[in-house]
């Protein structure tokens, strides 16, 4: 008959999957006439499967009939006389036997498996100098902990010769799925528990037991607050303090964490007082912050700065959104306000480093997080366009697209080199470039012998015409060496690169991005505010390319950040959603907008007539709009202490579209208001000042005839009627190159 021990056994052995290559190691150690090391030491964070491993290795050693000692080290008190006692007594010696004499004699091949080592850490220097060394020479010592070896066997040349490290990782994708099959999880549920997991052995565990409780749901992390409690202890046994905990939210919440970036992401608020100042001071040390994030298990040092592993990462947010998602977005202000002001300050290969960053805030949405690729990517170097090039770049072009395609890109390397920016890997051949044509300086000849920018330069004269000193942009061509326009590290960094020439580039008023497999990225794009335009595809070599575009007229880049800040955390708001893509702002000529800053003037005071100006659908009224809910919003946030009530405040100050009164209102207000401070600014000039006086007394606090606003100023009518005339051009001339600046 079976005991239950034996069941037990055959269940766990049954479950185990994966780690083969750590299994064949210790297979070959174990087998191996002389040990090739006499220490091997597995390290890894929480729940990555260090007992399972061990507990395998221990069967190993049973079927292979070689003696073998499993020492579970949070069971026994961090002293050298409680670890001698606990061997002594799982090796059944006699009461008189020597533990070291019996140890130092055997001569047959012997494991000791001690488990769980950070619990008896402060033994680390005893078993090294004083235990370990007079163990037989036959014997394998295998130590499993968090932590990596410690500085004392990594500095001594003799354990150095005689120690074999094996970090332990999470599952792969494969094996990952292998689990979950044999746990009988719906292979339709596969995709979201390996988002969340990433393959990490206790994680996949517990999501399996949800399933098992009621395989009839869909999983997602917040919905099992126990599942992401469990993995959270695992993964931070203790945090001394409230700050503490903030810092390890912060890393979590960003790409990268750097002592400046925790600095000001857990800055003071500055209507804190001076008292509580200066306690929040004494507790903030962010030197010490940083040191003790630097020391988690779970957090890697990079090149660029601190880094959660990845479940360990959905493990914090999924928990932070769950207790507190007011402070979730508190972080996330903080966090963009700091990487909005570094991408200011920088410039070139670290200007993309922190794109990156500010992209990654948006990690959280599904659309965007599957589109970027996360790390990094130190290796890749963002450069310009030298002569060697060339060949590489058409021989791109002509494996992904066609030698027809390769013929047009050879046209634009001769006539837009400047254009085209190459990113190399590290040994500086190109591993992907992009080719943005400006649309504006091309040549007839050129769009003809493109069907890409002629198809995109006919939208826009049919479409979207561009104004004096406007340009258009196409990015024509943009790929990476080895995997195309598929998600890649190169293929992160052409899209950050995009962000950066629309933000950079003065006088841009359109982009195209064309799209070999135009439906893949559609929801990304359209997070991204950029709308699908089926009328500028086109066709090369038989191969069909989908376009996308974006008005920089309708949707400035500084309104675009808005936007895209307010999707950042899923602020359910219905105006925010209701974006200048969805309801389309009107891009004027110079005479039709001027045309319409005179009925403006006209009609100043009349609200009813307003609202019918062709003016409300300008992207300076949308702006000033903006501007003036954000003005409303932040008053209202600097005297509240709840962030929920300042959300709430935004709903309802920005209006509803669908509520036609309330928003027309708005506008209607933003369109005076803008109208007025044009009139207004003509008095900081003295060659202006009569025309302010002919303007202000007309239309903005009118007499009630001409002729009695010419008496009012002490003019002759004509006089006043010149004025007039060239007061309202003047302000109409300040609103345009307000419109188009």
């Amino acid at each position: 008959m079976t005991s239950l021990l034996e069941r037990l056994s055959a269940e766990r052995n049954r479950r185990f999957v994966g780690r083969g290559r750590e299994l064949e190691l210790f297979l070959h150690t174990i087998a191996s006439r002389e040990l090739p090391f006499h220490i091997l030491q597995v390290c890894g964070p929480g729940g990555v499967g260090k007992t399972s491993l061990m507990k395998q290795f221990l069967r190993f050693c049973e079927r292979s009939k070689i003696p073998a000692i499993y020492v579970e080290a949070r069971n026994i008190e961090a002293a050298p006389e409680s670890f001698i006692s606990t061997l002594h007594s799982l090796m059944e010696l006699k009461e008189s036997d020597s533990l070291l004499d019996v140890l130092a004699d055997r001569r047959e091949r012997n494991v000791i498996l001690i488990d769980t080592y950070e619990a008896i850490a402060q033994l680390d220097e005893w078993l090294r100098e004083v235990f370990l060394p007079y163990l037989s020479f036959n014997t394998l010592i295998v130590i499993a902990g968090r932590n990596p070896p410690s500085s004392g066997w990594c500095s001594d040349a003799g354990w150095q010769a005689v120690m074999h490290t094996l970090p332990l990782g999470n599952l792969s994708p494969q094996e990952s799925q292998t689990y979950l099959t044999t746990r009988g999880i719906p292979t339709r549920q596969h995709q979201a528990i390996l988002d969340f997991t990433h393959g990490h052995p206790l994680a996949l565990s517990l999501v399996a037991e949800v399933f098992a409780q009621g395989k009839e749901i869909s999983f997602q992390a917040e919905s099992a607050p126990n599942v992401v409690k469990t993995l959270l202890e695992r993964f931070v046994k203790e945090v001394p303090t409230p700050a503490h905990r903030m810092a390890l939210q912060a890393c979590a919440v960003v790409r990268l964490t750097t002592e400046a970036s925790l600095n000001q992401i857990l800055a003071v608020p500055e209507n804190t007082s001076a008292s509580e100042i200066q306690f929040l001071k004494e507790i903030l040390d962010v030197h010490d912050l940083f040191e003790w994030l630097r020391g988690l298990s779970f957090i890697e040092s990079g090149q660029w700065g601190l880094f959660p592993h990845d479940l360990a990462r959905e493990v914090l947010i999924a928990d932070l959104r769950w207790r507190n998602p007011e402070f979730y977005t508190e972080l996330h202000h903080r966090a963009r306000q700091y990487y909005t002001k570094r991408l200011g300050q920088t410039q070139g290969a670290e200007k993309h480093r922190v794109l990156l960053d500010y992209i990654f805030l948006h990690r959280d949405n599904s659309d965007i997080r599957s589109c970027f690729t996360w790390g990094e990517q130190s290796s890749l170097l963002t450069d310009s366009l030298r002569e060697t090039d060339t060949t590489a770049l058409l021989l791109m072009v002509a494996q992904y697209e066609g030698e027809e395609s390769a013929k047009i890109a050879a046209h634009w390397l001769q006539r837009q080199p400047q254009n085209v920016v190459v990113f190399r890997d590290s040994h500086s051949e190109p591993a992907g470039f992009a080719m943005m044509v400006a649309l504006h300086t091309a040549t007839v000849e050129d769009l003809t012998a493109d069907p890409g920018a002629s198809a995109s330069w006919q939208y826009l004269q049919t479409h979207a015409p561009l104004r004096l000193n406007e340009g258009a942009t196409i990015f024509r061509f943009w790929m990476a060496r080895d995997t195309y326009q598929v998600v890649s590290p190169t293929q992160s960094l052409i899209f950050i690169n995009f962000v950066q020439y629309f933000q950079k580039t003065p006088g841009l008023a359109y982009t195209f991005l064309p799209c070999a497999q135009a439906d893949t990225w559609a929801a990304m794009l359209n997070y991204f505010d950029l709308a699908r335009l089926p009328e500028a595809d086109f066709t090369v070599g038989g191969k069909h390319y989908g376009v996308y575009g974006h008005d920089w007229r309708i949707v400035s880049p500084t309104v675009w950040q808005e936007i895209l800040a307010r999707k950042e955390v899923g602020i359910a708001v219905e105006s925010v959603d209701r974006t200048p893509a969805s309801e389309p702002l009107l891009v004027f000529s110079q005479p039709e907008f001027v045309e319409a800053v005179q009925n403006v003037l006209r009609n100043f005071n009349r609200p009813d007539v307003l609202q019918n100006n062709p003016l409300m659908h300008s992207r300076s009224v949308y702006e000033a709009h903006s501007r003036l809910v954000s003005k409303q919003v932040a008053t209202k946030a600097s005297m509240s202490q709840n962030l929920k009530d300042t959300l709430l405040f935004e709903k309802s100050a920005s209006g509803h579209l669908g509520d036609g009164c309330g928003e027309q209102s708005h506008r209607v207000n933003a369109l005076q208001h803008l109208v007025k401070q044009a009139v207004e600014s003509l008095q900081s000039s003295p060659r202006d000042e009569k025309l302010y006086r002919a303007v202000y007394r007309t239309y903005l606090n009118p007499a009630p005839t001409q002729e009695q606003a010419a008496e009012l100023l002490d003019l002759p009518f004509s006089t006043y009627r010149r004025h007039l005339k060239a007061g309202v051009m003047r302000v109409a001339d300040i609103l345009w190159q307000r419109e188009i600046s």
